[in-house]
């Protein structure tokens, strides 16, 4: 039982891993070309889908599908997907990889300056896009459409300033800018995220859209 749950945290901590990552080639490159950094972050969640890693945007949109239970698992997703962020942020740190901290600072500044429902539309707008970057990897009929389907819902996010939790928690750690404001800009983002991908699911729930 407990392996099972240290597995279950390793996981999601990976999902965390891989979305830090994407998070900072994105930033390395994007003061340059944010297109091309917009692309680059797909690798990200691609390989949380394909590697089966358990990423919170991933998960929460199939809450209304699992057991009360569930929202414990999405609690510990949570949490590991943050200490992920955290290690990698921390290792950016370490190396001094100013590029990217200096990108991060530009990047939380101009995010903490949203307003509460311009921040919120936006988070429920990347949780309907994530659902359908993970869905559509589940349900795509070739291995072509699932990559671009997936990589698509993340570049579309990005380009339009939709609000990510985890990748946003990454930025967080990196700009080293903590308040209150912060921590209720994650909270807010975490159920925007959840809203979004869940209501898209109901969608096709409710109208018995998806093929058995």
């Amino acid at each position: 039982m407990i392996m099972n749950r240290i597995r279950f945290i390793l996981s999601a901590m990976m999902a965390g891993v891989l979305i830090a990552l994407a998070g900072t080639i994105y930033l390395s490159v994007k003061s340059e070309n944010a297109v091309l950094g917009a692309f680059l972050f797909g690798f990200g969640l691609l390989t949380v889908v394909s590697l089966d890693y358990k990423l919170y945007t991933g998960r929460i949109g199939y809450i209304i599908d699992q057991p009360k239970s569930y929202i414990i698992d999405i609690l510990w997703i949570i949490l590991g997907n943050v200490l992920g962020s955290l290690l990698i942020a921390s290792i950016v740190h370490l190396g001094q990889i100013e590029v990217v901290i200096n990108g991060a600072i530009d990047l939380v500044d101009y995010k903490l300056a949203k307003d509460f429902w311009t921040m919120f539309a936006q988070s429920i707008l990347c949780g309907m896009m994530m659902y359908l970057g993970v869905d559509g990897f589940k349900r795509a009929p070739n291995d072509v459409s699932k990559v671009v389907i997936n990589i698509f819902a993340v570049v579309i996010f990005i380009l339009a300033g939709f609000e990510h939790s985890i990748a946003n928690i990454y930025y967080f750690f990196l700009a080293n800018i903590w308040s209150f404001h912060t921590v209720l800009w994650f909270v807010l983002m975490l159920i925007g995220n959840g809203i979004g991908s869940v209501l898209l699911n109901l969608i096709e729930k409710v109208g018995k859209l998806k093929k058995v």
